[in-house]
């Protein structure tokens, strides 16, 4: 297990691209419209882990919310895992509750997030890539 990466909310993707690109060097290796999950992500290499920007793309959905409630700020912490169930049935037995289900992205990453009343108040996300 280690971590994958680090999501932060932001407004607006290309003031923070300028932030974390020019003034910090990083380079975006993706970038990304998920319509189906709400969001606009870029992805920044970061050593063995990255850190992903997401910008919501309505008001209405949860990373809307979160921005409008919370304001700009890290939002979730995630960790690759080898075996999701695995991991999953681990944490359940321990008590831990999840917020939805393992779910699948088109380039087969499974992904499930955990409550952060489990996690002493932080969102955490488990991510298995497809080679894993």
């Amino acid at each position: 297990m280690q971590i994958d990466h680090v999501a932060i909310v932001v407004q607006d993707l290309d003031e923070a691209l300028q932030f974390y690109g020019q003034s910090l060097g990083l380079t975006v290796a993706e970038r990304l419209e998920l319509p189906e999950e709400g969001v606009e992500i870029a992805f920044l290499p970061l050593g063995d882990a990255e850190i992903e920007l997401l910008r919501p793309l309505e008001a209405q959905n949860s990373i809307g919310r979160y921005l409008t409630k919370r304001g700009e700020g890290i939002h979730h912490l995630c960790l690759r895992v080898a075996d999701i169930e695995a991991t999953v049935a681990q944490l359940e037995e321990a008590g831990a509750r999840l917020a939805g289900s393992i779910r699948q992205r088109e380039n087969g990453t499974r992904y499930v997030f955990v409550h952060p009343k489990s996690t002493h108040g932080v969102l955490l996300e488990l991510y298995q890539p497809p080679e894993a």
